[in-house]
């Protein structure tokens, strides 16, 4: 049955299982969803009858099966115009009823039914709940395939995004029985002897672990990270499971291969699921950006820590998507945006040692207690991908080609990282950009809704050539493609992807990584001179270029506000 807003939002058109339709009043708690999230019409009483027809049609789509809806869906959907606002809190997704009811100027009593976008929503939104339950079902390496999806805010459909976006903090949790039995198990005591007080609750919980507030006997307030109990065992199966899939799926389409999935589980699942590699892990993060007054990561408790419990010390916060908590606690967003820029740049150009995991749990957000200055936390230290020197090398090369728009030079250095002839296509997976946008210069053109669009569409149409060059590429660039995305995805969230700035701190730390290296390499005084005079020379003109920028958005500003103050003047 179809619920819809009448003419008062008193009233509503009402279709039950036989497709009959009655007017029905609706209760007060029926209404909460908001007349965007209901079937609306504008007509009286009369339309809503006129319309029945149109309803009792969206009933039946509900009704046939998901393939037919698949096929409506795929065939309409280079033809329907998306929209991208986000999901009203609270609002019950499953409501089918995002089309709307526009009034015929020709006769105000008939309302005409977008059919079309509703159908594609619809299967949208019941795929990715599908997706979901499996996640949950599966847990584990599910959900942080999962978890990945759901960041990816500037590529997916907002039905799978929003509904993915649970698994980055609430996914299945471990009950209290089976916390304790870890740590038991691991730490040869019981809860009440290690901690003065244990919250039962988790903070969050994600695919391998959840992490628990505690107090030790000395006043100290921890996170006490503890691994599901089952994942250990349950993770070999998975990749099982996975590399038949994947052998399933490339004999149904040849062209699609995916094997490199199951080659780099194997490689990095036994990383993650060792904490104590984390917790070493943590620690060099923190003394390689020790120079980042704003990056906070946790302490680690080495005496109470094993492979299966991680302690450390707590930190609050507030996830690095969540605007409201920004707005509430008088966080810029833009800060954050170029504070994050500044982090992964060093990490990726300059030290090679790159946190692979920054989906929006893992990156907290706060105002420090003592000294009220805004700080990144860096949660999650399971994933780090080591680059080699050459590859870093050439991965500098390509990113100040493509911030310069040194086209030969694109193409170069893209080969010497294994794209071969689909360099175009590598180039706009590692930008979330168009080629003409590349052309033009990523740095010069801002990222626009059309752009965007267009990306999405496209993306399906061309899973052969990027299944193809996956395969080509090294497998630290797989990780890379994996940090690129979630990073968007965090910047979409926020409202600050593809600005100026964040590429001028990406060509920052490509000067000082790529002048290192030539420093490294040479033992004459007069050229290391040089290269240090060419190096500051080179900072000095992205400084001037950035000053020049910040100059014309004042300039913007002070020209609109006196725009402004001209046609609205204060009156006497």
């Amino acid at each position: 049955m179809v619920w819809g807003h009448g003419p008062e939002g008193s009233q509503a058109c009402f279709v039950d299982q036989h497709g009959s339709c009655r007017l029905w009043r609706l209760p007060l708690q029926q209404q909460v969803l908001g007349p965007q999230r209901l079937w609306r019409c504008q007509g009286g009483q009369s339309s809503c009858h006129d319309s029945c027809h149109q309803l009792r049609l969206s009933y039946l789509l509900e009704e046939c099966p998901l393939w037919f809806r698949g096929i409506l869906a795929a065939s309409i959907q280079a033809s329907v115009p998306r929209s991208r606002s986000p999901p009203e809190p609270g609002a019950w997704q499953a409501v089918t009823s995002r089309s709307t009811f526009k009034q015929n100027q020709g006769d105000a009593g008939l309302c005409q039914v977008e059919i079309k976008m509703s159908a594609l929503l619809l299967v949208h939104l019941r795929s990715a709940r599908r997706l979901c339950e499996l996640c949950c079902a599966n847990r584990g390496t599910f959900i942080k395939v999962g978890q990945h999806l759901g960041a990816l805010d500037y590529l997916l459909p907002e039905e799978y995004t929003s509904t993915l976006k649970v698994l980055h903090s609430q996914a299945p949790q471990s009950s209290v029985q089976e916390v304790r039995q870890v740590i038991r198990e691991d730490l040869g005591k019981e809860i009440h002897d290690l901690f003065m007080s244990f919250d039962d609750t988790p903070l969050g919980a994600a695919s391998l672990a959840q992490v628990h507030k505690a107090v030790l006997h000395d006043g100290r307030t921890v996170a006490v990270k503890v691994q599901h109990p089952k994942v250990q065992a349950q993770s070999s199966k998975d990749i099982l499971l996975m590399e038949v899939l994947v052998l399933a799926v490339k004999q149904l389409f040849p062209e699609f291969e995916f094997m490199w999935l199951v080659d780099e589980a194997k490689k990095n699942l036994p990383l993650e699921l060792d904490f104590l590699n984390e917790g070493r892990n943590a620690e060099k993060v923190a003394q390689m950006l020790k120079h980042f007054d704003f990056l906070k990561v946790p302490k680690i408790y080495w005496e109470l820590s094993t492979k299966r419990v991680l302690l450390m010390e707590f930190v609050d916060g507030g996830q690095v998507n969540d605007r409201d908590y920004m707005e509430r606690n008088k966080i810029d967003v833009n800060e954050i945006s170029r504070h994050l820029g500044k982090m992964y740049s060093e990490m990726i150009f300059v030290s090679g040692f790159v946190h692979c995991d920054p989906h929006p749990g893992n990156v907290l957000v706060r105002k420090c207690p003592g000294t009220g200055k805004v700080e990144i936390v860096l949660l999650d230290h399971g994933l780090y991908q080591v680059l080699t020197e050459e590859f870093r090398l050439d991965y500098c090369h390509l990113w100040q080609s493509l911030i310069w728009t040194d086209m030969k030079s694109v193409k170069k250095y893209s080969q010497r990282l294994g794209a071969g002839d689909l360099y175009p296509l590598f180039t706009c997976m590692l930008t979330a950009r168009s080629w003409d946008s590349v052309n033009r210069g990523i740095g010069q053109t801002p990222v626009t809704a059309t752009e965007d669009s267009e990306i999405r569409n496209n993306a399906a149409n061309y899973l052969p050539q990027i299944s193809h060059l996956l395969n080509l590429v090294p497998r630290q660039m797989l990780l890379i493609f994996k940090t690129n995305d979630l990073l968007r995805g965090i910047e979409a969230a926020l409202g600050t992807r593809a600005s100026a700035t964040s590429f001028l701190n990406m060509s920052r730390c490509c000067i000082k990584a790529l002048a290192a290296h030539k420093k490294k390499n040479t033992h004459s005084f007069f050229r290391r001179t040089q290269i240090s005079f060419s190096e500051a020379f080179n900072l000095w003109q992205i400084n001037l270029h950035e000053f020049v920028l910040r100059v014309k958005g004042l300039r913007l500003a002070s020209w609109v506000l006196a725009l402004l103050c001209w046609l609205f003047p204060a009156p006497h």
